[in-house]
């Protein structure tokens, strides 16, 4: 109960302070998981770390669970994602209660449509970013401009989209004979 009780705290204090995404969270990841519990060294956090990465869904999620179920099974994964989500799902459900009764005013609904609008240039900048490093020749660009267009005209599903290009991706270097 104690190596339990252990994990939940320590992963609340990973999701409680960590700002800023993933790689924010990775001293706060080394000091309670390597230093202070010594649950796994820094090569294999460092691993776990790869992993929550490269699998479905937020790293945090992924990295507490595989932290926790390798200390204390499936109750240990249980516990330390919730220590990790607890916070936030506190945190906004205050700001929930606190923002409700005021979303029906006139200053506040005009400064969430000014919010969604910057939400929306900051996504569309990320994304041109990303298109800049990706989408790199003429391949690029049929396969990016064929995506957006299943998905965003036909309402294709994105998985799909991912899987197919995927695909054409391991086809296309087969071809031209990238290793």
């Amino acid at each position: 109960m104690k190596e339990l009780f252990q994990l939940y705290s320590a992963f609340f204090r990973i999701g409680l302070f960590t700002f800023g995404g993933g790689y924010a969270m990775l001293p706060m990841l080394q000091r309670e998981v390597v230093n202070k519990y010594h649950w796994a060294t820094d090569e294999e956090l460092l691993d776990c770390y790869a992993i929550g990465q490269c699998t479905p869904g937020i790293i945090a999620v992924n990295v507490a669970t595989y932290v926790g179920y390798s200390q204390q099974g499936v109750a240990g994964g249980i516990i330390a994602t919730l220590g990790v989500v607890s916070p936030s799902l506190i945190i906004i459900t205050l700001v929930a209660m606190v923002l409700s009764p005021f979303m029906s005013n006139l200053y506040v609904a005009r400064a969430f449509a000014g919010i969604r609008v910057a939400v929306c240039a900051l996504i569309a900048g990320s994304v041109v970013k990303l298109a800049k490093k990706s989408v790199t020749d003429v391949t690029g660009i049929i396969l990016c401009v064929a995506a957006f267009v299943l998905v965003a005209v036909l309402g294709a599903s994105p998985i799909w989209v991912t899987i197919g290009a995927a695909l054409c991706g391991l086809i296309l270097g087969r071809v031209r004979g990238v290793k």
